[in-house]
């Protein structure tokens, strides 16, 4: 039977995790006490129920979460029982605002809710370090989150089913925390300071055009994709099967948005998936 264990952060989507996992036809549990992991993989084994894969939501919410957890994950590995764990987070700044969104506290801290994040990712620090995969959702929408699942579980090849993020952003605005490069793009000529360029984005053919026929900015675009493509194997060895590329600009407009766009069409013909995400247009 195929076991994926969800945890992560509160606020972080695991229930968006749950519904798509229910639809990729995985029998889900969510809020499912670990202790009771074991107990509920015999009695499907041994049962008549048809099930080959299942799914099971665990967080904090519960009491003894992580003596629990480590017990059962302990067990779970001396019996040869195979398992991947599904590790999803966010940046502070979305879960305080997804928080405030929904007007609920934090289970870690009733009364302030930054201080239980910061509890919060203390605690589940070592079982992040076993995730098989780490899912970041800060820039996602629900059909974002799902198929980044949809993507990390293809029975196919990992390497096909790796997932690239490239994001543009200002560094005025602050660096991406859900990053795993950070790429500067303020060596190149700024459109922002041609009048017919200056009101336009790195989404218009234009400002694109501008930018990419710098020798420079090709020569960037593919050595930022060759590196991508040569390090995805030792991602995937490694158990990660997503990246995150930011590249940055001034403010997030030009440069670093037709960078982006440019990279993510280099990563499509080679048969990548890749996500793009603008995040101060």
């Amino acid at each position: 039977m195929e076991v994926i264990i969800i945890t992560g952060l509160s606020g972080a989507g695991k229930s968006q995790a749950v519904n798509c996992m229910e639809d990729l036809g995985y029998y889900c549990i969510d809020n499912m006490p670990p202790r009771l992991i074991r107990e509920f993989l015999s009695l499907a084994e041994n049962g008549s129920a048809d099930i080959d894969k299942a799914a099971f939501v665990v967080d904090i919410r519960q009491r003894n979460f992580f003596e629990d957890l480590k017990d059962c994950l302990e067990n779970l590995r001396k019996e040869g029982t195979e398992y991947k764990i599904m590790f999803l987070e966010a940046s502070d700044r979305t879960l305080v605002r997804r928080y405030k969104e929904t007007r609920r506290s934090h289970p870690m801290d009733k009364t302030n809710i930054q201080k239980g994040i910061q509890s919060e990712r203390e605690k589940l620090a070592d079982i992040r370090k076993q995730a098989s995969y780490i899912i970041d959702t800060s820039s996602f929408k629900t059909a974002d989150l799902n198929e980044e699942i949809k993507q990390l579980l293809n029975p196919g090849e990992r390497v096909d089913s790796f997932a690239i993020t490239v994001e543009s952003f200002g560094f005025k605005h602050g660096i991406p925390q859900e990053a795993d490069w950070v790429l500067d793009a303020r060596f190149l000529p700024n459109p922002f300071y041609l009048a017919s360029l200056k009101k336009l984005t790195g989404n218009n053919q234009k400002v694109r055009n501008y930018v990419m026929k710098n020798e420079l900015a090709k020569d960037f675009v593919a050595r930022v994709v060759g590196l991508a493509i040569d390090t995805i194997p030792g991602y995937t060895k490694e158990g990660k099967y997503s990246l995150t590329i930011a590249i940055g600009c001034t403010g997030g407009q030009h440069r670093s948005v037709a960078c982006v766009n440019e990279v993510a069409e280099h990563f499509r013909e080679l048969g990548k998936h890749v996500m793009v995400i603008h995040r101060d247009l």
